[in-house]
């Protein structure tokens, strides 16, 4: 059980960076405390559910369907980077995709898709359920959080090209995993 507790702790860990590399980006962008409360939220829920439909799956599913998540994941990064960069030199402040209603629910998606992945294989090994997706859900959400927070630290230092280059972090980000496969 100790050995399994560890195995999952990693996993959620390298899971939860993917989303904190992502937030990093993000946070670049001008965000009130409650969004930052919010896309956490969102992000560890989203890591809670995939995984657990993952897993459920994961025993009927190929690995086929695991790749096409992520090139999904990768499609929706990168249109969300791209989306970033060009909202960041209209001179209008709205952007297409804010991260609010649809916005937040496209973005907490895109960067919890491989974690589905990673249930479809712990589905087939049978992993804790309840451990997995809570452990997943909590350090996706703290990481998260951290990765806004930092990006929201430094935003004045890139001053009003930090949404161009935030979004440029996530367009690389989907990018490498479209290309990664």
């Amino acid at each position: 059980m100790a050995a399994e507790i560890v195995t999952l702790f990693l996993m959620a860990f390298a899971l939860g960076m993917d989303a904190f590399s992502v937030s990093l980006g993000m946070g670049l962008v001008r965000l009130r405390w409650k969004q930052i409360f919010d896309i956490g939220i969102y992000i560890g829920i989203f890591h809670m559910i995939m995984p657990l439909i993952g897993i459920v799956l994961g025993k009927v599913l190929s690995e086929k369907f695991g790749l096409v998540a992520m090139y999904i994941g990768g499609c929706l990064l990168t249109l969300l980077g791209i989306q970033m960069i060009y909202s960041s030199f209209k001179r209008d402040e709205s952007p297409f995709i804010a991260p609010v209603g649809i916005g937040l629910f496209l973005f907490a998606l895109s960067v919890s898709l491989d974690s589905f992945s990673v249930g479809l294989s712990l589905g087939i090994y049978g992993a804790e359920v309840l451990l997995t997706v809570v452990m997943f859900g909590f350090m996706s959400m703290v990481l998260t959080w951290s990765g806004l927070l930092i990006g929201k630290r430094v935003q004045d230092w890139f001053g009003t090209y930090s949404e161009a280059f935030g979004g440029s972090i996530l367009l690389v980000f989907g990018l490498k995993l479209l290309f990664s496969m």
